[in-house]
């Protein structure tokens, strides 16, 4: 459960798109690195008393570099400017029944200036849609995209198995002048467009944001348990099945890899084999570079061969690829490792963001 502490604002450190980073001084005399929304708390200012929740710090997670700021009880900020007894600013409640809960206006409900469109919309028209297991694949599939479709509109839904506020990517706030809009669908929120379901979320990125291609992938910070079927990455098999229910040309990002430590993620992931072999019921192309070490390239091979009854296999050329992935604008990290820690991950990511532009009309 909450692990509180509280203490004082010492300084401000790095800021970036929705978030602030700073340093708290605790009463037992220790520092404390946190982060604030200030959409949600208002901004921190040093001086400020905050109340902080510590527990994922404590623990030590992956996602847990961060106390997070629940309140700056001493200086609340002020309300929004829209009445709040209305439904004119919207009405979609995300983070629900959480303390935080933020009531924003969803892109297709009846106060949207969007409402229009997507009141009858039923259709992606063919819409490529790559779908990727962890936030680290957004830049490279990008990369991937931008190597050959330069100016191609590439939308991102965000969705919630991961960090809920957009804010709290880092690789998102770098990347917002490559991309045609955020999505944030299901509980995530802070996207430039909110949405309730991913299906929502995938119409607003072709009739609203009018996306030539959309990336599919959950904010950072995977939750697993090392077990089959205990992983946020499972969702990946659904938006499969909701592009294709919606017309649209899924395309899977595999997460492959010759480094990670852990023999369930060696090759081809389990979390890659268990949500395009066994939740995705309707068929993807699942890409592969067609350059991979030999010794890699056999392992997944085999591992994918089970799936090529449903999906088609792809094999793409990688022929400037690297040199795209390290033109990124932000910088490439999974789990710890850099692009040549782990460059076939990378280039999987990238590979399946290229297979996307051959779809285009």
């Amino acid at each position: 459960m909450v692990r509180w502490r509280a203490g004082t604002v010492a300084a401000l450190r790095r800021q970036w798109t929705g978030a602030v980073e700073l340093d708290v001084d605790l009463p037992d005399g220790t520092r404390m690195r946190a982060l604030a929304y200030p959409e949600l708390v208002g901004t921190p200012e040093p001086g400020d008393r905050v109340l902080l929740n510590a527990g994922a710090l404590l623990m030590g997670l992956g996602t847990g570099g961060y106390a997070l700021v629940v309140a700056l009880p001493d200086r609340l900020p002020p309300d929004p400017p829209d009445a709040g007894d209305t439904r004119d600013a919207g009405h979609l409640v995300k983070a629900r029944y959480t303390p935080l809960q933020p009531i924003l206006l969803g892109v297709d409900e009846e106060a949207s200036p969007h409402r229009d469109v997507l009141a009858d919309a039923d259709d992606l028209g063919g819409l490529p849609v790559v779908t990727a297991d962890l936030h680290s694949a957004l830049a490279a599939i990008l990369a991937g995209i931008r190597a050959d479709a330069p100016h191609a509109r590439v939308a991102y839904l965000l969705t919630d198995g991961g960090a809920l506020p957009a804010w709290f990517s880092r690789t998102l706030a770098g990347l917002r002048a490559e991309l045609a809009g955020t999505i944030t669908v299901g509980q995530a929120f802070g996207g430039d467009l909110e949405a309730t379901t991913l299906h929502g979320g995938l119409l607003a990125a072709r009739y609203v944001l009018r996306a030539d291609v959309a990336v599919v992938a959950q904010g950072p910070g995977n939750l697993g348990t090392g077990t089959r079927w205990g992983f946020s990455g499972v969702a990946v098999g659904e938006a499969v099945n909701a592009i294709a229910t919606l017309g649209g040309r899924p395309v899977g990002s595999l997460r492959i890899s010759a480094a990670d430590p852990r023999p369930r993620h060696r090759g081809v992931s389990h979390h890659s084999l268990t949500a395009y072999g066994r939740v995705a019921l309707a068929p993807a192309e699942l890409v592969v570079p067609d350059d991979l070490d030999p010794a890699l390239a056999a392992e997944v091979d085999a591992a994918l061969a089970p799936l090529a009854a449903r999906h088609r296999i792809v094999r793409v050329g990688t022929a400037g690829l690297d040199a795209a992935l390290r033109a990124s604008v932000v910088p490439l990290s999974t789990m710890g490792r850099g692009l040549d820690a782990d460059h076939a991950y990378f280039l999987s990511a990238a590979a399946a963001g290229r297979h996307a532009t051959t779809l285009l009309p």
